[in-house]
């Protein structure tokens, strides 16, 4: 396996930091090391975590811990900050040394080096082409922002190699808490992404610009990468965003801009020291200075561009263009982020909208409980084509219903002072029908009394039931008349999203990601005949990256039938700060979008699937659809989600405002289950079920139907379908069933585990033979090695994690300080794992 420098690096420090004392530390830098060993040997001798805990402790630990309790709460602590000092390690590196892959630049494409094509037609494509990256605030990552300081700057002196400085901030790592002692507010989450937008994209995003607009000269594409922004936007299963919160967020996004246009223009202050110059740039920053801290006062970008222009003219007519540089990428800055920083985007569930239609429909008499008692093509009627009044007074038991209504009635005010950018789309969870868009569209006509509006409305086809239907539901809305005059108004762009990360619970890895790939093939073309351009927005969790794969494979792979003149993802937790969390990170990954997405139009033709391809992929996603619906219906499946993995605890470990599932006070439903504590289950407990079952079973039964060398012809041939098994494998990688095996002896759900090892085994074996590889993820060195010592460093975490649950679940006297220790053990495998959704 490779031995990357920054492996190098954390033996280095990580020396450093097992040999700091700590007060009350009781050696345990020197007991950590051992029992990692001692724990690793024990699993191979099959012993279960009682045991080998049990036994490490009477044999090396009792002599300076009271009990067995303080000594694994201490080793949580130290193994978090261990896996701190790596992510530091490895976000301090290039990331041009941690890719495995072919790293394509835009320089390279516009050379005509990689593209069959004209450097004028590439150029053509980089104008029109965007990426949009859309910040969530879904709880895959916990650190507190004192924590997330002292990263950045442990990440800053590991590059300048101050091993003295490194070691003091470890020191201080070492005393500072890494968990919050309350969930955060949906307020609280947006500002510590906005802090990051602040710190990090503002410069990176306008640097990228500024550095395209530089070397060339044709280059007029302001929209390339821009920034969308979920926290108080989005309402699905969030009972704690709220029309004030929206609000609250939007000032908060643009103000911070404001402070960022301040700043920068007080840096150029001091270098544009010419009279007529400074007599403009002073008035201008008066303004910005009053945008910075009054919520109802801004001014609009487009004031500041002007100015801005009128002081180019001056030093280019009389003060020898100096500085005329810094002046381009402040102007670059103020093009893309204009009065928004970010877009926020409304997501909410189809439910709850059915549920504010019905209450209005009752106000005005036209039905007296159900919205069954009215006729469909009536109900067309009334949201289409006439105005129903909204009581001034809403009075009504479910709050979501008078929030939604109150958030849809200030979307106009948003605009004012971000601009349409700041806010301008409206996402519905659950699309399986017409009515999902139409009662977006109806409470919208409603509520603001006009025909067209400055939204998109946004299906998120995210269910089996979903993306089978979602052609007709399409072309059913595009021959509407209100929503065709709706999105003629939008300049006929319909944006629409699949699968997300619930595609995946739904249908299992392989059907739901070929489902997705299906569906952008059906709606691109129904669009196209309806002289629609369609955009796909995809959730990062879902196909672009699942098991943590890299995300521009996944659209370098699309095929001439799928539109990819844009590329939008959500990106959260780990994925924020890990692959985005730095100015360089944050280049280099938003480029690779950039190129991969070209490439894909470009050299789409490669892509495309022979029918007897496409066939073959059709009965391998049946094939794996029947395993993974066979799990869904197995009798122990969601008993043991709740009983023997750490789903119950989520919501304990205040890690996000969401709860962790859409209806907590309901029996657990895998529909109401939200697929960050759904996936993340799995993933805390290494079986990461989500990442590839079914795929064994699928793979054997072609097999055996005497076709292993189709399949192997698929793999190399087919780059989607590669990258579906890539991504499998890493999810494989991953998976360490041996330390649960001690739920064999359980009666009630040994053979459940049995179960389940059985297809992780078979897809271990069968993908490895349909790739030729003698061992997972051969072909991605880099990245393999960067998961062992990620995994070697959460052994500790996870086998005292289950430690915890068995005695939980043995009724032990002590089971409130064991839930406390399960609660505390996510955090740190969590941060580990940097894919736990």
């Amino acid at each position: 396996m490779k031995i990357t420098e920054a492996n190098k690096k954390f033996q280095i420090y990580n020396s450093l930091f097992l040999n700091l004392y700590y007060n009350d530390s009781n050696h345990i830098g020197y007991l950590l090391p051992l029992f990692k060993k001692y724990a690793s040997k024990g699993i191979e001798k099959q012993n279960g975590p009682v045991k080998i805990i049990d036994q490490f402790f009477e044999q090396n630990a009792e002599g300076y811990f009271e009990n067995k309790i303080d000594f694994m709460f201490k080793v949580i602590q130290y193994v978090e900050r261990q896996i701190v000092l790596f992510d530091s390690i490895e976000d301090s590196t290039s990331p041009y040394e941690l890719e495995d892959q072919q790293v394509v630049r835009i320089s390279e494409l516009l050379s005509d080096q990689l593209a069959n094509a004209h450097v004028e037609e590439v150029m053509k494509k980089l104008n029109d082409f965007r990426i949009r990256i859309v910040l969530t605030a879904h709880p895959t990552q916990f650190y507190r922002p004192p924590v997330l300081d002292i990263i950045s700057n442990l990440r800053e002196q590991i590059s300048n190699n101050d091993i003295q400085e490194v070691d003091t901030l470890l020191h201080q790592l070492g005393l500072t808490s890494l968990v919050n002692s309350k969930s955060p507010t949906p307020l609280e989450e947006a500002k510590n992404i906005i802090h990051i937008c602040r710190t990090n994209y503002y410069n990176a995003i306008g640097d990228f610009q500024y550095q395209l607009i530089k070397n060339n000269a044709s280059f007029v594409n302001q929209n390339l990468i821009t920034l969308g922004f979920w926290p108080c936007g989005d309402r699905d299963g969030n009972p704690y965003v709220t029309h004030e919160t929206t609000k609250e967020v939007m000032d908060t996004l643009r103000m911070t801009l404001m402070k960022c246009y301040y700043n920068d223009l007080k840096v150029l202050i001091s270098k544009l020291t010419f009279k007529e110059a400074e007599v403009i740039l002073y008035e201008l920053k008066d303004k910005l200075y009053t945008s910075m801290f009054e919520k109802d006062h801004c001014i609009d970008h487009k004031e500041i561009l002007n100015k801005l222009e009128e002081v180019e003219k001056i030093i280019v007519n009389h003060y020898e263009s100096l500085y005329l540089e810094d002046l381009h990428k402040y102007k670059a800055k103020v093009s893309v982020f204009r009065n928004h920083f970010a877009s926020l985007d409304i997501r909410q569930d189809h439910s709850v909208h059915v549920n504010t239609v019905t209450y209005i429909l009752k106000e005005n008499g036209y039905i007296k409980d159900s919205i069954d008692e009215i006729d469909k093509n009536k109900l067309v009627e009334l949201l289409t084509g006439e105005y129903l009044d909204i009581p001034n007074d809403i009075q009504v038991e479910d709050s979501r219903v008078a929030d939604t209504i109150l958030n849809i009635a200030q979307l106009d005010k948003l605009q004012e002072l971000n601009g349409e950018d700041g806010c301008h789309r409206y996402i519905i969870s659950n699309s399986e029908d017409i009515f999902s868009v139409l009662f977006v569209l109806g409470l919208m006509r409603w509520i603001g009394k006009k025909e067209v509006f400055n939204f998109d409305i946004i299906p998120l086809f995210e269910t089996m039931n979903g993306m089978a239907a979602c052609e007709e539901i399409m072309e059913t809305l595009f021959e509407t008349e209100a929503y065709k005059t709706q999105l003629k108004y939008r300049k006929n762009k319909q944006t629409i999203m699949l699968g997300f990360s619930d595609g995946t619970k739904d249908g299992g890895y392989l059907k739901a990601n070929w489902s997705i790939f299906k569906s952008k093939e059906v709606l691109t073309a129904a669009c196209k005949r309806y002289d629609v351009s369609v955009v796909f927005f995809d959730g990062r969790g879902g196909p672009p990256a699942r098991g943590g794969g890299k995300t521009h494979n996944f659209y370098a792979a699309l095929g001439s039938g799928i539109a990819n003149d844009e590329v939008q993802m959500t990106i959260q937790g780990q994925t924020i700060t890990s692959t985005y969390g730095t100015e360089e990170k944050f280049k280099f990954n938003a480029e690779q979008l950039i190129t991969s997405g070209l490439l894909g139009n470009i050299d789409e033709d490669k892509n495309d699937i022979s029918t007897d391809q496409r066939s073959l992929i059709e009965e391998l996603s049946e094939l794996s659809y029947e395993k993974y619906i066979d799990l869904k219906n197995h009798p122990r499946f969601l008993s043991y989600l709740e009983e023997m993995t750490t789903l119950k605890y989520y919501s304990a470990a205040n890690i996000g405002s969401r709860p962790s599932k859409r209806n907590a006070d309901k029996k657990l439903t895998l529909s109401d289950l939200r697929a960050i504590s759904y996936v993340g289950s799995w993933s805390q407990l290494k079986q990461n079920i989500p990442g590839y079952f079914g795929i064994g079973t699928a793979l054997e039964k072609v097999k055996k139907s005497g076709r292993l060398e189709e399949l192997k012809k698929l793999y190399k041939e087919v780059r989607f379908f590669k990258i579906l098994i890539d991504n499998s494998m890493m999810s494989l990688t991953k998976c360490f069933f041996e330390i649960t095996s001690y739920m064999k002896e359980n009666d009630t759900y040994r053979d459940f585990w049995i179960y389940l090892y059985d297809e992780y085994v078979l897809s271990k074996q069968m993908t490895l033979e349909i790739t030729g590889f003698d061992t997972l993820m051969e072909n991605e060195q880099r990245t393999k090695a960067s998961i062992r010592i990620r995994e070697e460093l959460v052994l500790p975490l996870i086998l005292i994690q289950n430690y915890a649950l068995q005695k939980v679940q043995s009724g032990d006297e002590q089971s409130e300080v064991y839930k406390k220790l399960v609660i505390r053990s996510l955090y740190g495998n969590i941060n580990a794992s940097r894919n736990s959704a």
